[in-house]
């Protein structure tokens, strides 16, 4: 979980925007935590996404691949145990990660 708050408080640090980590361990089989978080414009996706990488491969040694397109409102990044939802509003509203995971506990909520 150190890693996951550390990948929040990063993103909050950069200017991300209404930030959950929920905690889906036992419940998803693929990862223990998502790190949901907003950015304002697909220029601010990209820049979340790009400075989380650089962060995370300078501070953890792990290296992702952001996928989906900040255009669209959407990018992933897949660090195994923690997975980063970056998203427009209107894309997290679409998606609805948290509703879809309710069963999951919110770790920290972040405005």
């Amino acid at each position: 979980m150190k890693i996951a708050r550390g990948f929040a408080n990063f993103l909050e640090n950069k200017k991300g925007e209404d930030i959950v980590l929920l905690d889906i361990k036992g419940i998803a089989s693929f990862t223990d935590y998502f790190v949901i978080v907003n950015g304002t414009s697909s220029r601010m996706l990209q820049s979340l996404a790009n400075a989380l990488v650089r962060e995370v491969k300078s501070e953890y040694h792990l290296n992702s691949l952001p996928e989906g397109q900040p255009d669209l409102g959407w990018v992933l990044l897949d660090y195994g145990d923690v997975v980063v939802h970056l998203f427009s509003p209107e894309q997290r509203d679409f998606y609805r990660l948290e509703e879809l995971w309710s069963e999951g506990k919110v770790i920290l909520h972040l405005m």
